[in-house]
């Protein structure tokens, strides 16, 4: 048999029940868009051909698949346009020119169902050409089947039809197995029947259950595929199921990481998307996100609630509780936090502190350099062993542009000082407390830069007895 086979992705739909001006599929769980899940999913199958058939806000939806993968959007994925949200049989009649064309086997799935793994999708496959179905559906048993379409076979255990709930007996509503809206069909077959499919006469619009019914008609084979876990198969319709496959596919990408020998605390308080990348003997506390394409080493410790975003933290790293790191590299055994921030562009060298409430901004900091406590660091290069003292400014912006500090390799920088933008400190330089900087340091120099300190005697009692005569008067 022609293994060859094409995947088409329902995605047209309104998404009402979120209550969203942004289509449903726009939202996010686990990480990434729920049509991102969808797409990436399919790219996993070595299908010949990848149709997402979008409809309501189209345009975005198309652009958040370029901008999750361009490769996949501007090679393997073709959009199809539903320009009316009439049911998942029309759904399928708008594509029909590509989709007749694309493979012997078509497989449909829509675009809400993120915890769809690869794996189940190729036993799936596999089951229907093994049985040489014209049709296949993936069913689930579950334990309150409410709202789901039912399926009734027939004696030899074939599927007959696939009633809804609200159309549903007694009998069948008794039924427990359930259609999960994921389909595997003979192209020629399905578009055989879509050709002769009616309207509902109550909403107006074509179903694929319907399609089901016909084959069956024309005594097709149909055949019904179980699946182990049903949470797998659960579509996202509203914000509260958005938020329940959020916690699943979090849950799942914890478990993965541990399994390689991450050790995470609390682990369903912690969020690790999942393009990221974990060393063995690392530690997460509680409450630690680890966002986009993030890059963790070996034996790094990442304190509570620190969030860290599109980073390279090398082996051997301390990020201490309640910072936050992004589009940054920290080097080697480096040392960050705690409430410290690392905005972007910034390189923090080997062996390298960054302490308590000090801001970096595009920045790089050389091996072994410190900056302590309460400090900011913006468009600064600052090489090794330097010492930065508490409440030290690089002043970088002048209101128009910004300006760069240079800091050379041991120099000493008092507390309490600014350097005014561009400047430069030579190596091993002093600054002395409190001086306000604003021309070059050459190597090996002091500077300090303060007015002379004036000292008034008895001021203060003078003061208080004015304040008293005063009030007397």
């Amino acid at each position: 048999m022609n293994k060859q086979f094409a995947v088409a992705i329902l995605g047209a739909g309104l998404g009402t029940r979120f209550k969203s001006k942004r289509a449903k599929l726009l939202h996010e769980a686990g990480g990434r868009k729920l049509i991102e899940h969808a797409v990436r999913t399919a790219a996993k199958l070595s299908a010949s051909k990848i149709f997402a058939i979008v409809g309501y806000q189209a345009d975005a939806i198309q652009k958040a698949i370029t901008e999750a993968d361009s490769k996949l959007a501007g090679g393997k994925v073709r959009f199809l346009l539903q320009d009316k949200p009439l049911g998942t049989g029309h759904a399928l009649k708008c594509g029909q020119k590509e989709l007749r064309a694309a493979a012997p086997l078509l497989l449909v799935y829509c675009g809400d169902t993120p915890l769809l793994r690869p794996e189940t999708l190729r036993d799936f496959l596999s089951y229907h050409r093994r049985l040489k179905a014209t049709a296949t559906v993936m069913t689930a048993i579950m334990a309150d089947p409410s709202g789901y379409g039912r399926m009734v076979r027939s004696a030899d255990g074939q599927v007959d039809a696939i009633v809804e709930h609200k159309s549903a007996s007694a009998d069948i509503l008794a039924i427990r197995e359930i259609n999960t809206g994921i389909y595997c069909f003979d192209t020629k077959e399905l578009f055989s029947q879509l050709d002769r499919l009616k309207p509902d006469r109550l909403t107006g619009e074509y179903y694929l259950t319907d399609v089901i019914s016909g084959l069956r008609q024309e005594c097709k084979r149909v055949e019904g595929y179980p699946i182990a876990d049903a949470g797998e198969v659960m579509g996202v319709n509203t914000r509260i199921e958005l938020a329940q496959a959020d916690a699943l596919l979090r849950a799942r990408k914890a478990r993965e990481m541990m399994l390689h020998g991450v050790t995470i605390m609390q682990p369903e308080s912690v969020r690790i998307d999942p393009d990221v990348e974990i060393g063995p003997d690392t530690i997460l506390e509680p409450g630690v996100m680890l966002l986009g394409s993030t890059r963790v080493g070996s034996d790094c410790s990442i304190g509570a609630y620190s969030r860290i975003t599109n980073s390279r933290i090398e082996d051997g790293v301390t990020i201490l509780q309640c910072s936050v790191v992004a589009d940054s590299i920290i080097k080697r055994e480096a040392s960050v936090g705690p409430f410290a921030h690392i905005r972007p562009g910034t390189e923090v060298g080997p062996q390298a502190k960054i302490g308590n409430f000090v801001e970096v901004k595009k920045s790089k900091i050389g091996r072994g350099t410190k900056a302590g406590h309460l400090t900011y660091l913006g468009d600064a290069i600052i090489g090794d062993n330097v010492n930065v003292g508490a409440g030290t400014i690089t002043c970088n912006y002048d209101g128009e542009k910004k300006h760069t500090t240079i800091i050379e390799s041991n120099a000493f920088i008092g507390s309490g000082t600014e350097l005014v933008a561009p400047i430069r400190i030579g190596r091993n330089a002093y600054v002395g407390a409190g001086s306000t900087i604003t021309k070059n340091v050459p190597a090996d120099a002091l500077a300090v830069a303060r007015t002379h300190q004036v000292i008034k005697p008895e001021w203060v009692k003078q003061r208080k007895r004015k304040s008293k005569a005063k009030k007397k008067a």
